[in-house]
């Protein structure tokens, strides 16, 4: 089975990326290249759905350590959303993402963003 990589609702400074399918070592590298090609440097928060993939392997969680490691680099942040159930098994047992970068959707997310904006500006009051 090949990956399916969509883009989904983005905005200036967000990036909703779907992944569909596997994510394997055969696969893995569509996904960077597709990153390389389409993330614009602007991009400071990455949202990556993952409801319908059906399996990750050590070369996807590699991937999605490298896409986590690059949005660190330019002060941003990877977040995972809609984790499949085999999929949330296998981020689950390897403890491969921060727990605080994976919610159940894409609402518990806008929240928990909301929030973290609402912190910010407190702060600078």
């Amino acid at each position: 089975m090949t990956l399916k990589i969509s883009t989904k609702l983005s905005e200036a400074t967000t990036s909703y990326l779907v992944l569909d399918g596997k994510l394997d070592a055969i696969t893995a590298p569509e996904l960077e290249e597709f990153v390389d090609r389409n993330l614009d440097p602007a991009i400071a928060t990455l949202i990556l759905d993952l409801q319908a993939l059906s399996f990750v392997s050590s070369a996807g969680l590699r991937i999605f350590a490298k896409l986590r490691k690059m949005m660190k680099s330019r002060d941003g942040k990877a977040f995972f959303v809609n984790l499949s159930p085999q999929v949330k098994k296998v981020f689950d047992i390897v403890k491969a993402v921060p727990i605080a970068e994976v919610f159940q959707d894409i609402e518990e997310l806008d929240a928990y963003l909301a929030n973290m904006q609402r912190k910010d500006t407190e702060e600078q009051d």
